[in-house]
């Protein structure tokens, strides 16, 4: 499947909204955010993203603030800082961040106080602004992280799989390396330095990687087991 530059610019845009925290304006979006999903042309991305939407908009808006700080301020796994689950808490993570935010400054994207660059939300903002190419870079560089947060939403459950499926399925496919980093990095965390990550699982083979886009593939958007 390829999706399209400017359904993935939609996807991105939308998602990155969707991953911030879901306070009273997010949840009385239900009209913009219904519309967002059906301007959206790729059927399996807009299948991914209403499945989230169906979920987001039936809950009780207390429950859905729970679940995300449950999933993404409580558990390490589900972290939404893409550089660590690459460099952890190492000196390395520092430089990737400069790097980040540099490459932000370059195309006027400019951060909240405090806000770090290789938040999620953030990174698929600047995808959205800067388009394929430079703005698309920061996801495919880290499409290690994405995929381990992905397989880490799908284990426990959380609606929120719904975005990293959609997200990830706008991306190109994983290389061999690709999937062999990602499932050392399940088994061993990031690097010994870091203050620590817990493992992602002690069956790696487990991970449902990215679906294939090579030509004449016929992908699926299945979470992971």
């Amino acid at each position: 499947m390829t999706v399209s530059p400017a359904d993935r610019t939609r996807l991105f845009d939308l998602a990155s909204v969707l991953l911030t925290y879901p306070d009273a304006r997010l949840s009385g979006a239900e009209e913009e955010l219904c519309a967002a999903v059906g301007d959206i042309a790729d059927p399996e991305v807009r299948e991914q993203l209403t499945a989230f939407l169906d979920w987001f908009l039936s809950t009780d808006s207390v429950d859905v603030e729970a679940h995300y700080v449950r999933t993404f301020d409580l558990r390490r796994r589900c972290g939404l800082y893409l550089t660590y689950y690459l460099h952890g808490d190492t000196r390395k993570r520092g430089i990737a961040l400069l790097t980040l935010k540099q490459r932000y400054r370059v195309h006027g994207l400019r951060l909240a106080d405090g806000e770090l660059p290789d938040l999620l939300p953030v990174v698929l903002e600047f995808a959205a602004v800067a388009g394929p190419g430079d703005g698309e870079a920061p996801l495919r560089q880290h499409r290690r992280g994405l995929e381990l947060l992905r397989f880490a939403l799908a284990e426990t459950g959380s609606p929120y799989r719904h975005l990293l499926d959609a997200v990830v399925a706008a991306l190109p496919p994983l290389t061999e390396a690709d999937r062999d980093a990602v499932r050392a990095l399940a088994v061993d965390g990031p690097p010994v330095e870091s203050v620590g990550l817990a493992p992602y699982g002690t069956d790696a083979d487990a991970i449902g990687f990215g679906p294939d886009l090579s030509p004449g593939s016929c992908p699926s958007l299945e979470s992971a087991p």
